[in-house]
């Protein structure tokens, strides 16, 4: 082993024999004339994905996704299977249309979609049969959509759970139900998204954006919009007119309502959001923490677009059916109008934090965290 080159050792055929025999003259400089491998010294300038980063590892990644989706495949099917279940949500099912044999077909499909996808990573099958790959990748990413909008409710569930005096009443069973729900969308999403990448032919070296492209901000200033229009639309039917309980719960909320709706989106996209401004004594100039605003925004995000995403599609459906979308709740009735506005504003509210998010964590990540095989 003293005698073999690096190149030598990593061959495809593992014994040099596929690569030329070069004098130690012709490879005494950083790269050999006329092969593809290079001294171990040097980075490669053709293959960049090849340097070594922080990663976590892919196959362990996958057996916990198997491993996750499998137990909650068994949750579901033990609750569709019991009887006298407490109610958990006000409609009394956990999830939205998934709440029946459909939501474990789809987690079947989910898994399923995740064993094929690390068969052919495992196997290194790049480009070999590029529709079932077309396939594979879109069979995840709809399972994965398909159970985090299912489980929207859990915006509620965060909302009870954080101002438990709001007056927004909490689920256990459900909330953990949907938060298993939540769990397995993510990991079908991300090992789908792993498989996309690991398995495409090219591999083109995209130059990380260093200024917050203006699409950007105007999706950040389109999210305030958004959040403006519903304070108008509370202001037009009066402060009073609220079904949540006043008190201290309810200024904690609505000082969360400003911060996520104005100062979160703006945060996301100007220089302020990723370096202290002068203003702030002691931490001018430092970088600000890019996690609190990356985890807020894309939680918020998410659950806001599917929550809202799914009450719009069902206004839609009522009013076209002739029912009343939103009937007197609480004691309190609001005007339909007001629905109509301040649903499709919280669903563009939403809309315009995951796109700003996007970029934020895009923006601010100084180097991407990627799966390893």
């Amino acid at each position: 082993m003293g005698t073999d080159t690096w190149s030598d050792r990593f061959s495809p055929r593992g014994d040099g024999s596929s690569l030329s025999r070069v004098s130690s003259a012709r490879c005494a400089g950083s790269y050999c004339e006329g092969m593809t491998t290079i001294s171990p010294a040097t980075e490669s300038p053709i293959d960049p994905d090849s340097r070594p980063q922080k990663s976590i590892p892919w196959r362990w990644f996958t057996v916990l996704a198997i491993a996750w989706l499998a137990v909650y495949m068994v949750v579901r099917l033990a609750v569709a299977a019991a009887d006298d279940l407490p109610p958990m949500s006000t409609g009394g099912s956990d999830l939205i249309v998934l709440a029946g044999p459909s939501g474990i077909i789809v987690l079947g499909f989910g898994l399923v979609a995740v064993a094929l996808q690390a068969g052919f990573v495992r196997r290194r099958t790049n480009g070999a049969h590029p529709l079932l790959r077309i396939l594979v990748a879109a069979v995840g990413s709809t399972a994965a959509g398909a159970l985090m909008v299912a489980s929207c409710l859990i915006l509620l569930d965060l909302v009870a759970a954080i101002l438990p005096g709001l007056g927004v009443v909490f689920h256990p069973l459900g909330a953990l139900l949907r938060l298993g729900c939540v769990v397995s969308g993510v990991l079908i999403a991300v090992h789908s998204r792993h498989f996309w990448t690991a398995t495409r032919t090219t591999r083109p070296s995209r130059a990380r954006p260093t200024t917050t492209p203006r699409w950007v901000v105007a999706f950040a200033y389109l999210a305030v919009a958004a959040c403006t229009a519903r304070l108008v639309a509370q202001l037009v039917v009066g402060l009073e007119m609220n079904p949540l309980t006043h008190g201290p719960a309810m200024i904690v909320f609505e000082t969360g309502f400003l911060l996520a709706g104005i100062v979160l989106p703006l945060a996301l996209v100007h220089t302020w959001g990723r370096i202290w401004p002068p203003w702030v004594p002691g931490l001018r100039g430092r970088r600000v923490p890019r996690w609190p605003l990356v985890v807020s925004g894309s939680l918020l995000g998410v659950t806001m677009a599917s929550y809202f995403g799914t009450a719009t599609v069902q206004m839609i459906i009522d009013r076209l059916q002739g029912r009343s979308p939103f009937p007197p709740a609480g004691g309190v009735e609001l005007p339909e109008a007001f629905f109509w506005v301040s649903v499709p504003a919280y669903l563009v509210w939403g809309i315009g934090l995951v796109v700003t998010t996007f970029s934020y964590a895009r923006l601010t990540s100084a180097e991407p965290r990627r799966l390893s095989r």
